[in-house]
């Protein structure tokens, strides 16, 4: 799923929204990281729609214009989840690694270089690793 879908997914997860609703949503909630634009927006929602994730709720004219509100499936429910629990998942993972290397107190080394200094090293040292 793209960062772009998820955002849209999650601006939906509450309430139903029209188009510039969600564009508002999408760019608080990514704290202004992702500003879509208008073609943009539609493409995902095509794609939500069509992957079975959203549907078009109601439509309302406002000001002369027609306002599209869309809403999540129960299917796109579970895929907002689903993802929220991959990217909760990966977060964890990183920060383990990270809290890991630095319980260590030896700080991160660059990769050994190879002949003449390029590359990878290409001979093994003791213990099958490379020196």
């Amino acid at each position: 799923m793209t960062r772009q879908a998820f955002f849209v997914l999650t601006a939906l997860a509450d309430q139903p929204r029209h188009g510039y609703g969600i564009l508002r949503e999408v760019e608080e909630l990514s704290a202004g990281e992702i500003q879509l634009r208008v073609g943009t927006l539609y493409g995902v929602l095509d794609r939500l729609t069509a992957d079975g994730l959203i549907v078009l709720d109601r439509e309302e004219v406002q000001q002369g214009r027609l306002r599209r509100y869309y809403r999540l499936t129960d299917d796109g429910v579970t895929a907002l989840e689903a993802e929220a629990e991959r990217m909760a998942a990966g977060a964890g993972a990183a920060k383990r690694r990270i809290a890991e290397g630095r319980g260590t107190g030896a700080p991160a080394r660059p990769a050994a270089a190879g002949p003449a200094g390029l590359g990878p090293p290409t001979a093994p040292g003791l213990a099958g690793g490379y020196a």
